[in-house]
């Protein structure tokens, strides 16, 4: 056995059977992985003074491992949370090594033994019912762009979809001549869910894909960009940017904010936990893997967490769907 020909196969078989295959990965996770591994063998063939192809699997030993998660975070800045993500990306490679390859399980485990740093977890901002209010109205009406822009921002503060999830969604996602109008967020790791639609949102819906001439029935993204694609993370930032410039005349708090598309999904939670809604419905409205992820919103009243944590249970499997009882709609068509 030559194991300086065992890399590449390795590498190949990881991202051709085991994550699109065995893990069913989704393209973001498979891009996310491919990237990180991409990144450490760059790092290792400039520190080994090799070219990539020349790599073995043994020069991706622990120390170098080790090296490159401290390059991150000394020299490109990355913050705690983004080492932890390429270090997973990583260990999954090498857990798929040590099963592949036992002839190489020893330097797979080196590997597997380096520990996720702990990071410190802030407090969530967000964003109160005015702020909210100020935001959605900041774009002019009377534009094709600021109509867009109307619909987009209401969209995430009503459904507390991701950015992800909201310029992802296609007009056959929508329910919208149901009695209770409802839309299909794809969410992360293929955890669908479908969440309620209030009447405001549904208007504004309605009009944006009356202007476009689409149907509710049609497989075309909602919210588009200047060239009719879909529109981008950065331009969904963008959007909310130029709205907050536009908006902080009349509500200055906002320069204090850090204000990015995710606010709207804390300033939602933040709204249902202050109308006693408890933690386990707030999980499947946002689609939180976690109810410990929806404790974060909570923790930014200690009244609220205690009142939501008397609530909770256990938290739920993969692919949760959301069904609002007539109060949480109530609310929702108030907010």
């Amino acid at each position: 056995m030559s194991e300086h020909l065992l890399l590449a196969p390795l590498l190949e078989s990881y991202f051709r059977r085991r994550l699109t295959k065995q893990r069913n990965a989704t393209p973001a996770t498979v891009s996310s992985y491919r990237d990180a591994l991409r990144m450490l063998i760059l790092f290792a063939a400039d520190r080994l003074r090799k070219k990539p192809a020349a790599l073995a699997l043994e020069d991706l030993d622990r120390d170098l491992v080790l090296a490159f998660l401290d390059e991150l975070e000394e020299k490109r800045n990355n913050c705690v949370a983004t080492r932890n993500a390429r270090l997973a990306a990583i260990r999954s490679f090498f857990h798929h090594v040590a099963a592949a390859d036992p002839a190489s399980f020893g330097v797979a485990q080196r590997v597997l033994s380096i520990p996720i740093n702990r990071a410190h977890v802030e407090v969530t901002h967000h964003l109160t019912k005015a702020e909210v209010d100020t935001l959605i109205a900041a774009p002019d009406p009377k534009t094709p762009r600021g109509r867009r822009d109307r619909a987009f921002l209401l969209f995430l503060a009503r459904t507390g979809a991701r950015v992800s999830e909201a310029t992802g969604v296609n007009a056959n996602d929508l329910q919208l001549e149901r009695s209770h109008p409802q839309v299909l967020l794809r969410g992360k790791g293929r955890r669908d869910r479908v969440v309620p639609i209030p009447k405001d949102l549904a208007r504004a819906l309605t009009t944006l894909l009356g202007e476009r001439g689409i149907t509710h029935h049609e497989p075309r993204p909602i919210f588009v960009g200047a060239r009719n694609e879909c529109l981008t993370r950065f331009g969904a930032t963008y959007i909310e940017r130029r709205a907050a410039t536009e908006a902080e005349p009349t509500r200055p708090a906002l320069a204090d904010k850090p204000i990015s598309p995710h606010i709207f999904r804390h300033s939602l939670a933040m709204k249902l936990l202050q109308s006693g809604v408890d933690l386990l419905t707030i999980q499947a409205w946002l689609g939180h893997a976690q109810v410990a992820t929806t404790h974060r919103d909570a923790a930014a009243d200690v009244e609220m967490m205690r009142n939501g944590l008397e609530k909770a249970g256990v938290t739920g499997d993969r692919g949760v769907r959301f069904r609002p009882n007539d109060s949480v709609l109530q609310l929702l068509n108030s907010i």
